[in-house]
């Protein structure tokens, strides 16, 4: 039996791009769901958890990221992304 599985794109909107505040932020939102999360910008693949791994997608305004998760509360987590995003991660 596999996991539940969901994806979902978000585009960065801040005038930074997805600077470290932002990546902490996510990161640390990501280590709260028991669920594997994934970023996928064109061929990189990188771990959510990982601010570092983030920062070197260079995601600047406008960059389309999309997210996977696989797991239980794979959904949540997602969701919960998506407010960070929709909240332009409060700046």
């Amino acid at each position: 039996m596999t996991p539940p599985a969901a994806t979902r794109t978000f585009v960065v909107t801040n005038p930074q791009g997805l600077h470290a505040r932002p990546a902490d932020l996510l990161a640390k939102l990501a280590q709260q769901y028991p669920c594997r999360i994934e970023i996928i910008h064109g061929s990189e693949r990188i771990d959510a958890r990982s601010i570092i791994n983030m920062l070197t997608l260079g995601a600047v305004e406008g960059t389309e990221l999309r997210f996977e998760a696989t797991g239980p509360d794979a959904e949540v987590a997602l969701d919960a992304i998506g407010g960070l995003f929709a909240s332009n991660f409060g700046e």
